[in-house]
């Protein structure tokens, strides 16, 4: 299988504004034709990066290297990439097909060209027939794709996207995500997304990268990054998590963890807890047992429903032990009687395989 090539590597990148570090020593590198995507909380300089990408800002220091050239001080108008904003930033006073062909005309292409990329890009953002309307005229999900189109029009091979799905609302977003994947499948063209939404960056994403505070903290694939992360902060950003405090040993080569919340757990032989490790496991990995269970490789909890909030397909509950540690448990509604079980104070028995159980360092 031949290796993909790097389209876009930061090696040791920084940027301050003042006393905030925004790009705390970022290196990265994002392969041809994939669809990458940092996430982090507000604030956490996702977008500074992106901005340093397409040459909007300039770094302190570190290099941004673009399909195997040096773009670290090359004007953002000579860098093959285009940007999508949050806000859309169409030309009001410009139709739908002159906001698309604006680019185009500054390039100096042929008329002739021009109408055939506009009609193909009308269909491939499902925009045909729309042509000659006004952005006022449009939703907020037909403005997205005439910003998308407008991006894309000019084939750049690397596009950048802002937050630019967070306005819109949640069904059309689902919508929109599923638009941007096919988009970019079609053209094979590498996307970088910047997002606060753990729901968008899962579904869409080949890749994820988690930061927090100007500093990447871990990279790994949209599935491996849930059900893998070896961060705790990761952990938790990506989805509720519950997370088991203890001290780990070895015994008869075996590694045991003492936990705080049901003592004893031997983990695998072959496994290692970094230093401070902690154990953590997902809430749709617990199953409500009718009955103390007693299944080998399983750990048992009782406990007490303390909350429960329900969302039609699934409910989310949270029950609390003997020790008062409490517990998130995701209920997927399959029967209607099993509803009439979830009330609050109620007694409940669950469990969970220690080989869904994730090794987290601090």
């Amino acid at each position: 299988m031949t290796e993909k090539k790097t389209s876009i590597e930061l090696k040791k990148l920084n940027k301050s504004f003042g006393d905030i570090d925004a790009v705390n020593d970022v290196s990265l590198k994002i392969t041809e034709s994939d669809f990458f995507t940092i996430l982090g909380p507000s604030g956490c300089g996702k977008s500074t990066i992106l901005r340093l990408i397409a040459g909007l800002e300039v770094q302190d220091s570190g290099s941004i290297i673009i399909n195997n050239r040096d773009c670290s001080f090359v004007p953002a108008n000579e860098r093959p990439v285009n940007m999508v904003f949050q806000s859309y930033a169409l030309f009001p006073h410009l139709n739908v097909r002159e906001n698309i062909e604006f680019g185009l005309k500054l390039k100096k292409i042929s008329g002739k060209d021009i109408k055939i990329r506009v009609e193909e890009i009308l269909e491939l953002v499902k925009m045909d027939g729309y042509e000659f309307k006004l952005p006022s005229e449009l939703s907020g999900g037909q403005r997205q794709r005439v910003a998308l189109a407008r991006a894309i029009v000019n084939k750049p091979q690397i596009l950048l996207l802002d937050e630019p799905l967070s306005a819109l609302d949640a069904n059309l977003r689902m919508e929109m995500q599923q638009e941007l994947v096919n988009i970019q499948r079609n053209l094979k063209m590498t996307f970088m997304l910047v997002t606060h939404d753990q729901d968008e960056a899962l579904s869409i994403s080949s890749k994820i990268a988690i930061m927090e505070n100007g500093k990447i903290i871990e990279t790994n694939t949209a599935t491996n990054m849930y059900e893998y992360p070896s961060k705790k902060f990761s952990a938790e950003f990506l989805g509720r998590i519950n997370i088991i405090d203890g001290t780990s040993s070895v015994i008869d080569n075996k590694m045991i963890f003492n936990s705080y919340a049901f003592g004893k757990i031997n983990l695998k032989h072959n496994i290692k807890l970094p230093k401070n490790g902690l154990l953590g496991i997902r809430p749709e990995k617990i199953i409500i047992d009718t009955e103390t269970n007693k299944h080998r490789n399983r750990v048992g909890m009782n406990g007490v429903i303390t909350n429960w909030t329900y969302y039609g397909d699934i409910s989310y509950i949270t029950i609390e032990l003997k020790n008062k540690t409490k517990f998130y448990i995701n209920v997927q509604n399959i029967h209607r009687n099993s509803l009439q079980e979830l009330n609050l104070g109620k007694k409940l028995s669950a469990s969970f395989d220690i080989n869904d159980l994730i090794i987290l360092e601090k």
